[in-house]
């Protein structure tokens, strides 16, 4: 049993995310997991931005995925480019109805639903500097740690709190 579920109730929700953006993340929080790849949704970095979903995997690369659930979701934020000074990889994630054409060709690009995903386009690879990855990786570590002890120490954590535990890290 998941201690963290995509459920109504889920606290890493923060009533931002559409019901679509929602089974974007879950499909590619599959995949991911299959591929062996830690996750950690709503991320924040030093620059303040928070990254939709960020991934870990065994060798220490850092992905940034990018979810957007429409063309007008895609057409609406640029932040994205502030993502690429803080992975590896970046990818963009969204439903097999939004045309693929709109999104960046300097970017990987993943179609996904809530049982699962693929990925269309592979990334370049930009590698982060040695000092970059000891950030995200400290960051990654610890926002988890603290996401999961408050969840198991109270459930009566809010939404925000949690969300914002990362930055405390």
């Amino acid at each position: 049993m998941p201690i963290v579920s995509l459920v109504a109730d889920n606290p890493f929700t923060d009533g931002r995310q559409s019901s679509r953006a929602l089974e974007i993340r879950c499909g590619v929080e599959r995949y991911l997991v299959e591929m062996g790849v830690a996750t950690l949704p709503e991320l924040s970095f030093d620059n303040r931005r928070r990254a939709d979903l960020v991934g870990v995997c065994q060798k220490g690369t850092i992905t940034v995925i990018e979810v957007k659930s429409s063309i007008a979701d895609f057409n609406a934020d640029n932040k994205w480019q502030d993502y690429r000074d803080w992975c590896d990889r970046l990818y963009f994630a969204t439903l097999p109805d939004v045309p693929a054409e709109i999104f960046p060709e300097d970017a990987g690009l993943i179609i996904a639903d809530r049982h699962g995903a693929h990925v269309l386009r592979e990334p370049p690879e930009h590698p982060l500097k040695p000092h970059s990855r000891k950030k995200v990786h400290l960051r990654f570590a610890r926002a988890s740690a603290l996401r999961l002890s408050m969840c198991c120490a109270h459930a009566g954590y809010s939404g925000d709190e949690l969300l914002n535990a990362d930055q405390k890290a």
